[in-house]
Formats: C-alpha cells, structure tokens, sequence
C-alpha cells in the first residue's frame, strides 16, 4: 500500500485528489496540507512513501523549495510536483531539485495514477516542454528566461547581469520577443504573461543550503 500525501490549497481539487486516490486498492492517503511549508513536517511525522506537492499554494509559490528540502532530508521519499500553471521554467526547476516526477493538473485523474505508480516503480515522468507552454512553440530558451525576468520586475541591467549577457543583446532580445508577440512594450507583454499564468514571479529557491 502506497502512503501519500497531498499538499495542495485549493479544497476542491485537494478532495478530488483524495477521492480518487482513496479509491485504488493500491494506495492511501495518510495526510493533507494546503501549505506547502507544513509539508517537511508531515513528512516526518507521517513517514509516506510519496508526496504530491503543488507548486504554487496558500504560503505562495515555494511548493519546489519545500519539495528541495524534503529530496535532501528523506531521500527514501518519493516526490511529484504538480502545477495547473503552463510555467515552462516550473519544470526546469523541479528537475534542477531532482523531484522525480512532474504533473500538469490539466492532464487528468487516470495520468495522475499512471505517474504515482511509475513513480513508484522507480519511473520518473516528466511531459516535453512543448506540452507545458505555448511559449516554448515561439521563444528560445533565452527569450524564456528574459521574459520571466521581466515578469519579476527586473532592469534591463540586473538581466544582463543575472544571465551573463550584455545589455544590448537583452535589447536585441526584448526586440525579438516583441516581433513574435505583437506587443509594443516588453512591460504589456510581462503584464499579459502574468495574467494569463504563463509566467509566475516566484520567490527563487534557496541555494544556500
């Protein structure tokens, strides 16, 4: 019997979750959060052998920091982190944490217990970029990260800085991503991203530890 907790803040889709799960012969839901910062916490209180962890809950978007930490502390947990945003760069961090699963909400209750029990054989399922953002079907990857510096309110020079590049090929960036776009100002087009949850400003993941 596989343990699982759900660490997601939205009631409907946390009951839908617990629900389904519930229901397969193969798995248990031992507990439930709807913030992602209690979710250590749980983990060592209710020893699951799998967490499902929402990217973005009620403490703000830091699901992957607290999946980070769980990955170094219980390496014998297994971790799947969800999202409903078409984020592009979720996924590259979560790989980054070495979280051993990804999972776009949209794609469904019988894809969800098709990548938990991969998952626990030892699969880990992550979808190709291309399904996670219609950004990655017109930008480049660094027209990608551009746009969501931007979206986190940084100068052209903080991006240049950050991305080791200089300023005027963030200029020549800005100007291509524009082209594509169609829109006449790179602060329209962070403010259509953002509203459309394309890109979510997020508090980076602490490297220090």
């Amino acid at each position: 019997m596989v343990k699982i907790i759900i660490v997601e803040d939205q009631i409907l889709m946390r009951d839908l979750l617990k629900e389904h799960i519930e229901k397969q012969s193969d798995m248990e839901v031992a507990g439930v959060t709807d913030d992602a910062s209690k979710a250590p916490q749980l983990c060592n209180e209710l020893k699951p052998d799998l967490i499902l962890i929402d990217i973005v809950t009620k403490s703000g978007c830091i699901g992957l920091q607290f999946a980070k930490q769980i990955r170094e502390e219980m390496p014998d947990i297994k971790v799947i982190v969800m999202t409903s945003y078409p984020e592009i760069t979720f996924m590259e961090e979560a790989m980054k944490i070495k979280a051993h699963s990804y999972l776009q909400k949209s794609s469904g209750i019988d894809h969800l217990l098709y990548v938990i029990r991969s998952t626990m054989k030892g699969t880990g399922i992550y979808p190709s970029p291309a399904d996670i953002s219609p950004f990655s079907h017109v930008f480049s990857e660094k027209e990608i990260a551009i746009i969501n510096h931007v979206c986190q309110g940084m100068a052209r020079n903080e991006i240049a800085k950050d991305l080791g590049i200089s300023e005027s090929m963030v200029k020549q960036y800005i100007t291509s991503i524009l082209d594509k776009s169609g829109f006449d100002s790179i602060s329209k087009f962070a403010i259509y991203a953002v509203s459309q949850g394309l890109i979510v400003p997020k508090t980076p993941i602490d490297k220090s530890s």
